[in-house]
């Protein structure tokens, strides 16, 4: 956890697959730049597998890393980058089903309250919250 002029803050970092489902969950203060978690996530990827990012994880370290697992990034330049890198805009629309995962993941109180002060226990709070959304996707409807 964090301390910053807000109080204890902490964020969630997550990967999740094609389908919205989470794959990957880490947690870093909450003043901590999002790159430097980036780098622990990368252990998921598969070869051939394509990563969608936001801008603030547009660094060439972090693209090479990324190439190195035979992966492709389509992370959005930086405004102020001199080399523009390969993009999709069309690709990047994708993007929505780790927002929608989060949205999912706000629905849980525990979560979206942060009553836990430690930051083992709230990771696992997360991870149930994560274990609950596989669960209703896999369920049967009939």
């Amino acid at each position: 956890m964090g301390r910053s002029r807000g109080g204890l803050t902490t964020k969630i970092h997550a990967m999740v697959d094609a389908q919205g489902l989470p794959i990957n969950l880490e947690l870093s203060e909450g003043q901590a730049y999002d790159r430097h978690s980036a780098h622990l996530m990368l252990d998921s990827l598969t070869p051939g597998s394509i990563l969608l990012a936001d801008r603030a994880y547009d660094a060439d370290k972090l693209r090479e890393a990324i190439a190195g697992k035979g992966a492709f990034a389509n992370i959005p330049p930086m405004p102020q980058r001199i080399r523009r890198l390969a993009f999709s805009p069309i690709l990047h629309r994708y993007r929505n089903l780790i927002e929608r995962f989060f949205n999912k993941l706000k629905h849980f109180r525990a979560v979206s309250t942060r009553y836990d002060k430690r930051d083992d226990n709230f990771l696992a709070s997360v991870q149930l919250a994560s274990i609950r959304i596989w669960l209703r996707h896999n369920e049967s409807v009939t």
